[in-house]
């Protein structure tokens, strides 16, 4: 988007077309990012009103150092544990146990679509998914992760286990088992 430092400028002061024109332009991207953290639409939109009210209200605070789709990003994600946290009542998991997981070839990888990725991932128990997000797809570590949610770092890393394990049980069912015909 051309001049975005100036609607960047022009927001902070107030000024509601430029706010508009931010909305307009971030909106689309930063409701893919509500979706992932969200149980349903419903709650994606919430996120993503509640995100740019934020957005506005601490926009005059944005440094102009480093890319402003992620400043605007991180607050929505932050809306988003927010409401979590307020939402779902974590208990403490110390013990990650081993977690027999299912191995999944390569053929079962290939037929996986991001589309058909994602939904397995949205079905998810909150707690996991929210986890399994921060870490896979914000990369943050099992201590920043720890820290947001307010658990222990035993927790954010049996929370990732357990996601990961429910997910490769989900995407065999789905897509079965396939035979390697590979010769040794």
């Amino acid at each position: 988007m051309k001049d975005l430092k100036q609607i960047i400028i022009d927001s902070a002061a107030g000024k509601t077309k430029a706010q508009a024109r931010l909305y307009q332009y971030l909106a689309p991207k930063m409701f893919g990012v509500c979706l992932r953290y969200s149980k349903d639409e419903t709650e994606a939109e919430d996120n993503l009103q509640d995100g740019f009210l934020k957005v506005f209200e601490k926009i005059g605070s944005f440094r102009h150092e480093g890319a402003f789709e992620g400043w605007v990003r991180r607050i929505m994600v932050n809306v988003a544990l927010e409401r979590y946290r307020k939402n779902h009542l974590m208990h403490p998991v110390e013990d990650m146990g081993i977690y027999d997981e299912p191995e999944l070839n390569d053929n079962i990888i290939a037929e996986l679509s991001a589309k058909d990725l994602l939904k397995i991932i949205n079905e998810l128990p909150p707690r996991y998914r929210m986890v399994f997000n921060l870490y896979v797809i914000e990369g943050m570590n099992h201590q920043e992760i720890a820290d947001e949610m307010k658990i222990s770092v035993g927790t954010s890393k049996s929370n990732l286990a357990r996601a990961r394990g429910i997910l490769k049980d989900k995407v065999v069912k789905v897509f079965g088992e396939t035979e390697n015909n590979y010769s040794a």
